[in-house]
């Protein structure tokens, strides 16, 4: 295990790698708002004990990576998108495996879609289509989001009610374990104790935990143009059954419009990785990228 921090165009980076760099590569790309601590150790270390390279990193505004002041929201989720990238020319690797959780499935396909060379398979996790399944310019409506479900009323519930001062990090603390509370979906125990050590590790550690909050007014950029239907790369779709940020016709849906996907649906499974999907979630991955 090896954290540093690399520097590409100018833009650092906070990356850990696990693994022996002969291996095939994975990188894993977390969601909005959330470092790379998201990706937890002990998940990390079964996919290195696969047989993989495994890279996680903080995203620009969280963890250790580079932070902007307050109300400097300096890049879009195109320019996160191009950190991927980034990570993997400092890391020296043409193409890796990709897989990418919620915002971090979003980021993996448009990386398929405007960096095709540089992805070897997919792994869509708790995410949604991040693009229309309709080119741009043939005159048809596309078919994004109106045919998706919206998040579940207990989730849009907590995300208009919630106030949280970044500047103090036990009211953080406090907001993030309540979201995780959410985002585990209800139909699982919540383990409120481990979710609570991991987002004061994810607070103390960072260079800045009010930064994170840039994410928050994050805009697109410039996009693909290219159909989900174009990407081309071996891709396995993970869904929760209970996710009630994407309920599972988004999950249905991604494993519909990319051709080849296969869908593993996680039952009563909320939003991102259950320490008690892990092992059944590396072995598919492990899997997938054999």
């Amino acid at each position: 295990m090896a954290e540093r921090v690399i520097e590409v165009d100018g833009i650092e980076l906070c990356t850990e790698s696990f693994g022996d760099p002969a291996d095939p590569p994975v990188l894993l790309i977390m969601g909005l708002g959330a470092s790379m601590l998201w990706w937890e150790e002990g998940f990390c270390r079964m996919l290195a004990a696969g047989g993989r390279f495994v890279i996680r990193y903080d995203h620009r505004d969280t963890g250790r990576s580079v932070t902007y002041g307050p109300g400097r929201l300096e890049y879009t989720g195109a320019d996160l998108v191009a950190d991927a990238a980034r990570v993997l020319t400092a890391h020296e690797i043409p193409a890796a495996h990709v897989v990418g959780v919620s915002a971090g499935g979003a980021f993996a396909q448009l990386l398929a879609l405007d960096h095709a060379d540089r992805v070897r398979s997919l792994v869509l996790i708790s995410t949604s289509p991040a693009v229309p399944d309709v080119p741009a310019g043939d005159g048809l409506p596309p078919d994004l989001p109106a045919d998706l479900p919206p998040p579940t009323e207990e989730f849009v519930r907590f995300v208009s009610a919630a106030r949280v001062d970044r500047s103090d990090v036990e009211s953080v603390i406090e907001h993030e374990v309540a979201y995780a509370g959410v985002l585990a979906g209800g139909r699982r125990p919540f383990d409120e104790a481990a979710a609570r050590v991991l987002v004061r590790r994810d607070v103390e550690r960072a260079h800045d935990v009010g930064a994170a909050s840039h994410h928050d007014a994050l805009t697109d950029g410039t996009v693909p143009q290219a159909p989900l239907s174009s990407i081309a790369v071996p891709t396995l779709v993970i869904h929760g059954s209970a996710d009630p940020m994407f309920p599972l016709r988004h999950g249905e849906a991604l494993a519909e419009r990319i051709p080849g996907a296969r869908l593993l649906v996680l039952a009563d499974a909320g939003h991102g990785i259950d320490r008690a999907d892990r092992s059944t979630v590396a072995a598919a991955i492990l899997d997938h990228t054999t």
